[in-house]
């Protein structure tokens, strides 16, 4: 090997390597929306624990909902709904959610809803595919997910109640895309901004937004800076009492 190719080599590992997150997860890069990018620096537990304190409301999802792969995501919610029914013409009547797809801004939350669609897929690998391509931070799906294979091939952050091979195609029908949703117990409006991590998923009303994160960014200083006082102290009790919070 020539010593010109040679360097072109090492510079193309040192690259992978610098790019390659160390656990093996998958990072959403930063959008130049000040907003979700300050999002994307804290946990989903301190942005889920803002949201109350700040509201008083609940921003979980259920527990159910769950990464595909380890990823880190934050992005405004682009809505669609389907309830469920029994028909014949679910190709036609799906391509409402396609529109929703394909009319998304890049950086957008995908955030679909089923009826009852636990043992039903809301996504595969073709809507996947767009998304990815359309530049979407990724996907929450009420329901389950099918094409996981080609998903984390092409690396497309998707959060769901699992893994199934089932369609909702003639089973449900459109309801709407871009309007106020149930989540996994969480309600969801358009623009709200979605962020979710390896704990799960939490939603923050859009006009709270800046608040929750400045208060995201404390609650998670404040955990960070327990850590090191409990190694010292060995007592997470007196870290408590120290910091005031658990």
């Amino acid at each position: 090997m020539t010593r010109k190719r040679l360097m072109l080599v090492m510079v193309l590992v040192t690259a992978v390597v610098l790019l390659w997150p160390i656990d093996g997860s998958y990072t959403q890069a930063k959008t130049g929306d000040p907003l979700v990018d300050g999002f994307l620096l804290v946990e989903v537990a301190s942005v889920s624990d803002a949201v109350e304190q700040i509201t008083g409301q609940r921003a979980h999802m259920s527990s159910d909902i769950q990464p595909l792969f380890p990823a880190k995501i934050a992005g405004p919610a682009v809505t669609v709904a389907f309830k469920k029914e029994e028909h014949n013409d679910g190709a036609a009547d799906f391509q409402g959610a396609l529109d929703a797809i394909d009319s998304a801004p890049p950086g957008s939350v995908y955030v679909i809803t089923f009826e009852d669609g636990q043992d039903v897929s809301g996504i595969g690998g073709l809507m996947g595919t767009a998304m990815k391509v359309r530049n979407l931070a990724g996907a929450v799906i009420d329901a389950g997910a099918r094409d996981t294979p080609q998903l984390r091939k092409i690396q497309f952050p998707t959060f769901s109640r699992g893994p199934v091979p089932s369609t909702s195609i003639n089973h449900y029908r459109f309801v709407g895309s871009n309007i106020e949703i149930m989540c996994a117990g969480v309600k969801v409006r358009p623009h709200d901004i979605v962020v979710a991590d390896e704990d799960g998923v939490a939603v923050v009303p859009r006009d709270r937004a800046k608040e929750v994160l400045d208060k995201a960014i404390e609650n998670d200083q404040t955990e960070h800076a327990m850590y090191p006082f409990i190694e010292k102290f060995k007592s997470i009790k007196k870290a408590v009492a120290e910091y005031g919070r658990i």
